[in-house]
C-alpha cells in the first residue's frame, strides 16, 4: 500500500459541505422522502459548491445530520469523475474510477477500479496517484492506494504509482507542458 500526505495545510473546500446538492440527469430520477435517497441515471452530474461528480448512475443519501453521501457508477468500460476545489486558491483535486464513494461528513472519497487521482495547480497536474483503489481523506489530506496483486505485473491496476512535485517547485518549462497535457487529456 502506498500512502502520501499532500503538502500544505489546506483541505478540500469546507464550505462545500454546507451548500445544497444539485443533481441533473438525462434519463430518470427518483426521490424517496422517507429514506432521503435520490437515484438518477443517464449522464448524471452532482454539484455541491466546488464539488462535481459525473457518472452514469448516482445514488445520493442524506444522513440524519444533513450530510451528503453519494455512490457514483460509470457505464461499463468507462469511468466516473470527481473534482473539488481546495482551500488553496487555484488548487483542486480531480479523479476518475469505475465507482466513486463520497462521504460529505468526512470529506472522503474512495475511487474503485481504474483509479487515477490528481492534485492540480490551476490546470497543471502537480501530483498524480494510480491504483485499483485510492482513498482520499480531504480533512487529513491523505491519499492511500492499493494495487491488485492477482493481476499480472504489467496489467493496469496491478501496481500502484505516484508522481509527486516537490514543495515549492515551479511547474514550468517542458514538465509543465507535459503536466498540462496530461491534465487536459481527461
Amino acid at each position: 500500500m502506498l500512502s502520501a500526505a499532500l503538502v500544505g495545510g489546506a483541505q478540500a473546500e469546507r464550505a462545500d459541505r454546507t451548500k445544497p446538492a444539485k443533481i441533473d440527469a438525462d434519463h430518470s430520477g427518483s426521490l424517496d422522502l422517507q429514506s432521503r435517497v435520490v437515484v438518477f441515471t443517464g449522464n448524471v452530474v452532482l454539484t455541491q459548491g466546488s464539488l462535481v461528480i459525473r457518472a452514469e448512475r448516482v445514488e445520493v443519501r442524506e444522513t440524519p445530520d444533513g450530510y451528503v453521501q453519494a455512490v457514483a457508477q460509470a457505464k461499463p468500460g468507462e469511468t466516473a469523475s470527481f473534482r473539488q476545489g481546495r482551500d488553496i486558491a487555484g488548487e483542486s483535486i480531480e479523479g476518475q474510477a469505475e465507482r466513486l464513494e463520497y462521504d460529505g461528513k468526512t470529506s472522503s472519497i474512495r475511487f474503485v477500479q481504474q483509479a487515477v487521482v490528481r492534485r492540480l495547480r490551476g490546470t497543471v497536474v502537480a501530483d498524480e496517484f494510480r491504483g485499483k483503489l485510492i482513498r482520499y481523506d480531504g480533512l487529513a489530506e491523505v491519499f492511500s492506494s492499493e494495487g491488485d496483486r492477482s493481476l499480472g505485473a504489467e496489467q493496469p491496476g496491478a501496481r500502484v504509482s505516484a508522481t509527486l512535485t516537490p514543495r515549492g517547485a515551479t511547474l514550468d518549462g517542458p514538465d509543465a507542458a507535459k503536466a498540462a497535457k496530461t491534465g487536459a487529456s481527461r
